[in-house]
């Protein structure tokens, strides 16, 4: 028995919700668990609120328009996992997340004021450091970020 095909109109969606899951499981992390999340966490939440944003709305474009969207999610689907690597490597190494990139970014665009309770850095990012069934928090995203990039290349090729 062969499973049902998917349109690109539902693909997006599907990377939509997927970076809705990973935003919510972020969000019960936090409240949850006590895992207050770094300038990078509040930066990568962002990525994936604006792919999710860039997707919704492709699913609803067509030809051209769709394409430039997703294209679009792929770049930040990049940025995510760029910041993802760079929590992992250098920023989860360091006492203070202080006027770093994603400080700066998440200062300058006010990112806070539009939702504080998704959106407010809590943590540093030495604090940050930590695992959910043995992986850290920063490769689960950088896993879906890349799942979400190599899902951005379907609806580019098929449509």
């Amino acid at each position: 028995m062969a499973l049902p095909t998917l349109s690109s109109r539902q693909w997006l969606l599907a990377m939509a919700g997927l970076c809705i899951a990973g935003v919510v499981a972020a969000l019960v992390a936090q409240y949850g668990f006590d895992m207050q999340p770094c300038p990078y966490c509040i930066l990568q939440r962002v990525f994936f609120v604006v792919i999710a944003l860039l997707c919704i709305v492709g699913s609803l474009a067509h030809g051209i328009a769709r394409k430039v969207l997703v294209a679009l999610a792929g770049v930040f689907a990049l940025f995510d996992a760029a910041a993802a690597i760079y929590q992992h490597v250098v920023a989860s190494k360091s006492a203070s997340c202080n006027l770093t990139f994603a400080d700066k970014v998440i200062n300058a665009l006010h990112i806070e004021d539009i939702s504080p309770t998704v959106f407010a850095v809590r943590g540093n990012c030495a604090d940050a450091a930590v695992s959910v069934l043995g992986v850290s928090f920063d490769l689960w995203s950088f896993a879906l970020a890349v799942l979400l990039l190599v899902m951005a290349i379907r609806p580019l090729i098929r449509d």
